[in-house]
């Protein structure tokens, strides 16, 4: 039997790190995808004893014979592996997770995936239980660069070992939705898959990855953006790498030696989010022209606020003074630190400046694409035999 699904990276539009501490965001997903095809065996004898998975993108494959994950990973002979009862994975359990990943020998210059392979483990056998099989994953989104990379992954594995394991029936033509129930069934187990990649997640990425379109975050609590109001970007991966994990601390630190200064930029975040939400659902308040230049302002604000927390770098800087020739104006996306940069594209915007602006970005090193914002969530392809 073969599964595929596939789910959406994101963008913030606003509120970064702030979500952290309770103020509101807004993301949108992509139209930019990571793909994770599931391959189960239709025997199971001991000659087909392995779990693979296959990194097409990196031409990385790793493998595990059932019989050894079941001697390390702890689990109960009794259970069905119903994946209805998303939890939290123990640091016991994660250790020997942490010790099968290392036995894999990932190269030094990859080791960044450890943490991601970790969560594969994790989430499989939860999931489905010890069954051998073949996973591989591809993807359009550039890793570690502030687009929803490891959330992506998160959800489309997800969606495709609950597929996999009967809880979902829908079985469309071509690519369909997960029903409600499932939705909210993955963008749990998502969240916990985030949690051993990042510590602390805000929980933001996998949201808006599993539903797709637009939302507005706070406190845990999602409000689904409903807009007629089309939005182009221009998304630079600046091919910085950075820890989220630490960049996240460096804030709380900030915010620890600095409460009260602190407390009103987070202040000043949540009322910017707020108003891009209510720009982006107005209708027929203002034409789109007069829309997009609201967000504009408000998206110069924002990035100046990020300033405040330590968390813009050089080379967004370069990106913002680049684009800035333009009279384009451009903020940081998720942790920064490096990462990508949006900038908008409104609606009159001349193919002839996008092209310039893209150019002069490309020449400085850094990878350029244009994406619509807002769009379908994670979603799921049976396939045929």
């Amino acid at each position: 039997m073969e599964v595929k699904a596939r789910a959406p990276g994101k963008i913030i539009l606003a509120g970064e790190h702030a979500v952290v501490h309770g103020s509101t965001a807004v993301a949108a997903a992509i139209d930019l995808y990571t793909y994770v095809t599931l391959r189960l065996p239709l025997h199971l004898d001991e000659n087909n004893d392995r779990l693979t998975l296959q990194l097409k993108d990196l031409s990385l494959e790793f493998s595990w014979s059932v019989a050894r994950l079941k001697e390390e990973i702890p689990y109960d002979d009794s259970s069905n592996f119903s994946p209805s009862t998303p939890s939290s994975c123990s640091s016991e359990t994660l250790k020997s997770i942490a010790a099968l990943v290392e036995e894999q020998n990932i190269p030094e210059a990859k080791i960044w995936l450890s943490s991601g392979i970790s969560t594969f483990l994790w989430l499989y056998t939860s999931i489905l239980g010890f069954i051998p099989a073949t996973v591989i994953i591809t993807t359009e989104l550039p890793y570690g660069s502030g687009l929803g990379s490891s959330a992506a992954f998160c959800v489309a594995l997800t969606a495709a070992l609950i597929a996999s394991s009967g809880s979902d029936k829908t079985r469309g033509d071509g690519w369909s939705s997960l029903d409600e129930t499932n939705l909210e069934l993955l963008n749990k187990w998502a969240f916990e898959g985030e949690k051993i990649i990042h510590g602390k997640p805000s929980g933001i990425d996998n949201t808006v990855s599993a539903y797709g379109n637009m939302i507005k975050f706070c406190s845990g609590e999602i409000t689904r953006l409903q807009t007629n109001m089309p939005l182009r970007m221009l998304i630079t991966n600046t091919k910085v790498g950075r820890n989220t994990k630490a960049l996240v601390a460096g804030v709380s630190e900030r915010t620890v030696r600095h409460p009260e200064a602190m407390n009103s930029v987070f202040i000043a975040v949540d009322s910017i989010s707020k108003e891009v939400a209510a720009i982006i659902q107005s209708k027929n308040e203002n034409s789109v022209t007069e829309r997009e230049e609201r967000i504009k302002e408000l998206m110069e604000m924002n990035q100046g606020l990020l300033e405040s927390m330590g968390v813009s770098h050089s080379s967004i800087d370069t990106v913002m003074q680049t684009t800035l020739k333009h009279k384009l104006t451009s903020k940081l996306t998720g942790a920064g630190g490096g990462g990508c940069v949006l900038t908008l594209l409104p609606t009159l915007v001349s193919g002839t400046v996008v092209e310039k602006v893209v150019q002069e970005l490309e020449s400085s090193g850094f990878q350029c694409f244009t994406a619509s914002i807002g769009g379908n969530g994670a979603e799921i392809y049976f396939c045929s035999d």
